[in-house]
């Protein structure tokens, strides 16, 4: 099998949601029990029937975490290095139909943001930017991978998809992660939100971490953003997604994120709401599933459900975030992508976790291994 594509293709959307609807307490209780749980024990723990469970699933995801990761939180921080996009995105502040100014950072001014994460402690970056091939293409991020490898210990990427060989000329500069997000797992849904631009090409974005696999990239980062389709049948094909990948590319590591859909400057309701209580569900679903899965929870989540969830099974948050180009120093009003809803500060979030036994990591604590 060369692709997850083709993997997908022997699954209908309908009934996998239908056969996670109608799991029984009974399979939730045998997922629980189970060694080694599987793809049909993880619908039973994502499942309406384990509602009824979740104090028990928060338990053993807490016990897991602590035996595979120990007290530790691997602190990291968004670098917004610029807001050009050439896609229409329904749910994004970025998107080519939003009539806002646009930014892009040049090396003064990216050395400059760098400079304020450095000096709270960061290790850890994430560099972000819209999707626009000529404003910020490979070449643009080489370039600052380059200037930021100095003077941090892992560099990652949240930015348009790019080719296998792309790919390996940054790994060469020294990127260490990227994350990619299919968004949702349902093509018909996929095409509604993503009408016009590179993005609109829903195989191209799911092939997407098989290239990345192929280039030998250190980590890999899925997610789905939850609020545009079920979420239930997005995390299983997520599931489906990432045990394809382990299977496939066993030498690279893997992350899950759990954005949902937060409001921006034009707008979007969620097709379906995911309330806390189906997140922390979720989330304790997947280290039930996955002992070794990073699992990284952002600045979109309110305090109070950041502070609990701490325990349950998340191993990597980001703090003091700001989702705007030059958000932190150069240019602080600029439009943000997505409001934030934790808006502490770092010194603020390492003392809640410190206060709860937790343990600040600044840099990417698997290398320590």
């Amino acid at each position: 099998m060369t692709n997850f594509k083709e993997h997908l293709k022997a699954y209908s959307w309908e009934t996998v949601l239908e056969s996670i609807l109608f799991k029984t307490e009974q399979d939730v209780r045998q997922a629980l029990a189970s060694p080694k749980p599987n793809l049909e024990d993880f619908k039973a723990l994502i499942s309406p029937a384990a509602k009824p469970f979740l104090e028990h699933m928060a338990a053993k995801s807490k016990a897991i975490t602590q035996k595979r990761f120990g007290n530790i939180m691997q602190m990291y921080a968004p670098l917004y290095l610029s807001n050009e996009c050439q896609n229409i995105c329904t749910y994004c502040g970025f998107s080519l139909t939003n009539k806002i100014p646009r930014k892009t950072l040049n090396d003064a001014e990216i050395l400059k943001e760098a400079q304020f994460l450095k000096d709270k402690g960061f290790q850890h970056i994430l560099l972000v930017t819209g999707e626009a091939n000529q404003a910020v293409g490979v070449s643009y991020i080489a370039n600052a991978i380059r200037l930021l490898k100095p003077h941090f210990a892992n560099i990652s990427i949240e930015i348009q998809p790019l080719d296998q060989d792309e790919y390996e000329l940054l790994i060469k500069e020294g990127l260490y992660a990227t994350l990619v997000y299919q968004e949702t797992y349902h093509e018909a849904t996929y095409k509604t939100h993503h009408p016009k631009g590179k993005k609109s090409n829903f195989d191209y974005r799911l092939e997407t971490p098989d290239r990345l696999g192929k280039a030998g990239i250190h980590k890999i980062g899925l997610g789905a953003l939850f609020g545009l389709e079920d979420w239930r049948a997005d995390s299983f094909f997520t599931a489906l997604h990432l045990k394809y990948l382990q299977k496939t590319y066993w030498k690279t590591k893997y992350s899950i994120s759990f954005p949902r859909l937060r409001p921006f400057s034009g707008g979007l309701e969620p097709k379906v709401e995911m309330t806390d209580p189906d997140l922390l569900q979720l989330i304790c679903a997947y280290r039930i599933f996955d002992e070794d899965v990073e699992l990284s929870i952002s600045t979109r989540e309110q305090e109070k459900f950041r502070d609990h969830i701490v325990h349950l099974g998340i191993t990597s948050m980001s703090a003091e975030s700001k989702t705007n180009p030059g958000g932190y120093v150069v240019e602080p009003q600029s439009l943000e992508q997505f409001e934030i809803s934790d808006e502490r500060s770092i010194e603020a979030i390492a003392q809640m976790l410190r206060d709860s036994g937790r343990e600040p990591v600044w840099k990417d604590w698997d290398q320590n291994f």
